[in-house]
């Protein structure tokens, strides 16, 4: 199995301005098919509701710092202060059975399940159990598999029993509507759900069958709402090379060793790409990047995030200087504290929030 594509930093960046560009000018219209199987949920515009930034702080050690104010934070939005509405807070140490201090977080699931996983599906089912297991007792989870198609699996709860049988019951097909799926979850979804929320995305960043949905316009979806995107990239670009015959009833072949995809483009420049993507996806929103070739890194990445997740504190604010022109606005979230690392996202789109 091949290791993964080391891309340098300002390689990265010039790939996504290349991509971003290049489909600059396709919108985002996600099927009638697609919107049939996701219905839509109640309505809570972002553009009259708080601007919701998830913030980590952590000391030198790489600990989490609990027991924090909301008098212990300042935040701007293009260098002006805003005031903070919405404060939630992490539980801290050796709170592992108490949520009294934090408010529900709604997780969107997404699990790729595409022929390209089909020799991983029993691994992903595992170790997404394993996740949802680690999560709070009353967090919501949405579970969304997407191959040819995007299907919900489960709807928001915090049911585990539900949730498990519902990863369980995945299973593979052909195609990999990533896109689509992604745009639904964001703008159908997570859009319309008031309070903490995330996105965890499992895949290997391919899109070969979305209809509608873009790379840019997903990006910029992302951009536009305030859930946190952490994707998980699992190795499958290994199973296609070690496996001439399968790319070539599967995928099509150039030769003995150059694959390609469903849409005719070379293997090694679609997982590049899509590399890219995964990456843009997590620095836009605030979220985490992982990496996974095996098992152990899989399950090890789900752990990951879920400690994540539960360590969070959560800020809210209405925009004083709010134009609505579609333009980027920077956030800076500080700590009054002295050496402490305080992570979170650093923008968003104004403008578009809530519109379905």
């Amino acid at each position: 199995m091949r290791k993964a594509i080391m891309i340098p930093a300002a390689a990265l960046l010039a790939m996504s301005f290349a991509v971003l560009s290049s489909h600059a000018q396709k919108k985002p219209n996600p099927s009638n098919a697609v919107r049939q199987e996701m219905p839509e949920d109640e309505v809570v515009s972002v553009n009259t509701t708080l601007v919701t930034v998830p913030v980590s702080v952590k000391d030198r050690r790489g600990k989490i710092v609990a027991n924090l104010g909301r008098k212990d934070f300042r935040l701007y939005e293009d260098g002006v202060e805003q005031e903070i509405v919405y404060f939630d807070a992490p539980q801290g140490p050796g709170d592992a059975d108490s949520v009294s201090a934090a408010k529900p977080l709604t997780v969107a699931l997404l699990l790729d399940v595409s022929d390209s996983t089909q020799f991983k599906l029993e691994q992903i089912q595992t170790a997404a159990i394993v996740f949802v297991n680690l999560l709070r007792p009353d967090d919501r989870v949405l579970v969304v598999a997407f191959d040819n198609r995007v299907r919900v699996l489960a709807e928001a709860t915090n049911d585990r029993n539900v949730l498990r049988e519902a990863v369980a019951g995945a299973r593979t097909g052909g195609g990999t509507r990533l896109y689509d799926a992604l745009d639904e979850v964001i703008r159908l979804r997570l859009n319309r759900v008031a309070g903490r929320k995330a996105v965890v995305l499992f895949t290997d960043g391919v899109d070969t069958a979305s209809s509608g949905a873009t790379y840019a316009g997903t990006v910029r979806a992302a951009e536009e709402s305030d859930a946190a995107i952490y994707p998980i990239q699992y190795d499958t670009y290994g199973d296609f090379s070690d496996n001439p015959s399968r790319v070539t009833n599967a995928v099509g072949s150039l030769g003995g060793t150059a694959h390609t995809t469903r849409n005719g483009e070379l293997a090694s420049e679609a997982y590049k790409r899509a590399t890219v993507y995964l990456r843009l996806l997590a620095e836009s929103t605030g979220g985490r990047f992982q990496y996974a070739d095996n098992p152990k890194r899989l399950s090890q990445s789900f752990a990951r995030i879920a400690s994540a997740l539960r360590q969070q504190y959560a800020l809210g604010y209405y925009p004083k200087n709010r134009t609505g022109d579609g333009s980027k606005r920077r956030i800076k979230v500080r700590v009054g504290l002295p050496q402490v690392d305080v992570r979170a996202r650093e923008s968003y789109i104004d403008g578009a929030r809530g519109r379905g």
